[in-house]
């Protein structure tokens, strides 16, 4: 990868990372169904007018959406307004690699390698060390429980992708930009019954400067630039390449969380991260470590 690429690789990890501060920035300002809604809307609206609609068809792009786009942001939103750390967030989010493993066994039949389930077998105790570790920290159970979930419906759309680019449909930037029409109808829906319509109201009256912003954030540059600089990156180098950067969000995650929000990690939640991150390594690099060793 060139220095110039590599630039844009490191753009990519730190607004993916920085991310997960502006979410909680944002859920100051709007409930966690508002934000979602809001967020799809703006991306939907803008992202249209520059991306042409992909030929894949409306059943496939609301399962895709459904799954990736309104279920992994509603239970991430919800999580993080109830007691689940930015930072840790960032990281536990990471865990719909083992999801997608597990889904793929099950869904696509497909056969996980030895050095998969030594990975998975890892991240898992990672997760549950970080999940349950006595500490000090805001971090609650309920909040963990929904990252979780957000994670696996992340891996589950992950899947969903695979099965569209199986029947040769589009599966690019898009199908992630048009997709964005349907979640803001599910949102807000979920924002009457649970937030009520004068909450609603009250969330879209009180837009000022910093909700416009974050908004901006976490839909044109997070979203948009950040998708739009990853399939530029993978059109022109291997996957195997590229996908690690990713491992970088939650080292942004963290640290900017630590910096900007003043989050605590206790030392139990610290070995329960670099269990996760060694697990995330594995899956990662393991097929090439593999393949260097038994060409020696």
């Amino acid at each position: 990868m060139t220095p110039k690429h590599m630039l844009l690789g490191l753009a990519i990890i730190f607004a993916w990372g920085f991310n997960f501060v502006v979410i909680k920035w944002g859920l100051d300002d709007l409930t966690p169904m508002m934000l979602g809604g809001l967020r799809f809307l703006v991306i939907a609206v803008i992202g249209s007018l520059f991306f042409s609609r992909p030929n894949t068809p409306l059943k496939w792009i609301i399962a895709y959406a459904l799954a990736l786009n309104f279920g992994q942001f509603a239970f991430l939103f919800t999580g993080m307004m109830f007691g689940m750390p930015a930072g840790l967030a960032s990281l536990v989010l990471q865990s719909q690699v083992i999801f997608t493993l597990i889904f793929a066994v099950f869904l696509l039949k497909e056969i996980v390698r030895p050095y998969q389930i030594l990975a998975i077998g890892i991240a898992s105790s990672g997760l549950s060390v970080i999940g349950f570790a006595d500490s000090n920290t805001t971090l609650t159970i309920l909040g963990f429980a929904l990252t979780l979930a957000a994670a696996s419906s992340w891996a589950l759309g992950n899947i969903i992708t695979k099965a569209i680019i199986q029947k040769g449909y589009d599966a690019n930037i898009n199908l992630i930009i048009w997709a964005c029409w349907v979640p803001p109808i599910p949102f807000f829906i979920c924002a009457y019954f649970i937030d009520g319509s004068h909450v609603m109201w009250e969330n879209l009256i009180g837009i000022d400067w910093k909700t416009l912003a974050t908004l901006a954030y976490l839909s044109l540059f997070a979203t948009l630039g950040g998708y739009g600089l990853w399939s530029f990156l993978m059109a022109r180098y291997p996957a195997g390449t590229v996908a690690p950067l990713t491992l970088g969000v939650p080292v942004v995650g963290i640290s900017s969380s630590a910096l900007l929000l003043d989050e605590q990690i206790s030392q139990a939640q610290w070995a329960g991260i670099a269990l996760v991150l060694l697990g995330l390594i594995l899956n990662t690099f393991g097929s090439r470590w593999i393949n260097a060793l038994t060409k020696r």
